[in-house]
């Protein structure tokens, strides 16, 4: 009841904007959610399963992070901690703050995004057209007093009239998914799905389709993460040690050094984890390109590759959802060179026929 009671203000909100499926809505923030759940056609015949992605990259905002960027900012206007005209400040390695540049820029807000100074261009030069301030750090660990997210944290305290958003620890990140991805599944599949599998970077997305999926279905939908290398969170769901699989990743925004309080709250309901190497998720970015038509980037990518390999695991007939992060276009100067895939040792990951997708140096 207590959790039900938290979660009412937020639920009112998302009922108006759902009325508006299909019909006219108020700007922006009318448009975040309500995406397509989309048959993959060739991985569905290759396994057997309906294997469904959800296109997040169909957003107003262009990624998954849209709804996290507006509960947040909806939240801290719920509790009066930010007044019109405020600052919104985060830390994010991207897409978080393209949404929440989007938000910012519809409801009349400063942003100022800290971010490590290891995310690709095109997300840093679209921050700048939208309006934000953007502040690329030295990548260090999340226990260094000089972590991005330490440092956009400092920074809001600095300022009057405006919040740190904290995307990784508050928990209106996970409630924005909780009220609108996990329904949007749920009714989509009209309560027909087996399992959900995705990656995680702050926890939102995961956690909150889990707990949402887990309480409608009385606990009969299983709910899995898909996990790069360098992430500990693979190993602590599969074994209970938080270790590191792997040394890092191509992938961005997704994996994890520790357990966020977004993740926290659901973590236990879990069924398992999958560790999905970058050879795996890079071939797959050409596979749906070639295959599916979809030009979606590494995170996408991966789990879709994920949820392939949890649909054959558990058999043919079964229906296994997944989430469509982004598009390429934000890494497209990386995922497509030539030269940056010989780098990273995974040219040759690529099957030959789709190295003709290979279009830049």
């Amino acid at each position: 009841m207590a959790f039900r009671t938290l979660l009412r203000p937020l639920a009112r909100s998302y009922a108006t904007s759902t009325l508006g499926y299909g019909r006219e809505v108020e700007g922006f923030v009318g448009a975040v959610g309500n995406t397509p759940l989309i048959r993959l056609h060739k991985l569905s015949e290759e396994t057997g399963c309906n294997v469904l992605a959800k296109a997040e990259y169909m957003s107003p905002g262009g990624s998954v992070k849209d709804r996290a960027a507006l509960y947040l900012v909806k939240d801290a206007e719920e509790k009066g901690q930010i007044r019109p005209g405020g600052t919104v400040v985060e830390g994010t390695a991207g897409n978080t703050g393209i949404g929440l540049a989007h938000v910012c820029r519809s409801k009349g807000y400063k942003c100022v995004i800290y971010m490590p100074d290891t995310q690709s261009q095109e997300k840093i030069d679209l921050l700048r057209l939208l309006g934000a301030d953007v502040r690329p750090v030295p990548a260090v660990a999340f226990d260094n007093p000089q972590n991005y997210n330490h440092q956009a944290a400092r920074y809001a305290k600095t300022l009057d009239n405006a919040i740190w958003t904290n995307q990784f620890d508050n928990i209106a990140n996970r409630q924005a998914h909780i009220l609108t991805t996990g329904p949007e599944i749920w009714e989509q599949t009209n309560g027909k799905v087996d399992a959900f599998i995705c990656a995680t970077g702050t926890g939102g997305t995961l956690a909150g389709v889990t707990r949402f999926l887990k309480e409608k279905s009385d606990g009969k939908v299983e709910c899995w993460l898909a996990d790069p290398p360098g992430s500990v969170l693979y190993n602590l769901v599969e074994n209970g040690k938080a270790e590191r699989a792997g040394t890092g990743s191509i992938t961005e925004g997704i994996g994890q050094g520790r357990v966020t309080q977004n993740l926290a709250q659901d973590i236990s309901l879990l069924d398992g984890a999958l560790h999905a190497p970058d050879a795996e998720s890079i071939r797959m970015v050409y596979r749906l390109l070639d295959e599916e038509g979809f030009y979606v980037g590494a995170s996408s990518a991966l789990n879709v590759w994920a949820a392939a390999e949890l649909a054959r695991r558990k058999g043919p007939g079964h229906t296994i959802v997944t989430i469509l992060c982004d598009g390429a276009y934000r890494y497209q100067a990386r995922l497509f060179s030539r030269v940056w895939l010989e780098s990273k040792g995974l040219l040759e990951a690529i099957p030959e026929k789709l190295h003709r997708y290979i279009v830049l140096p």
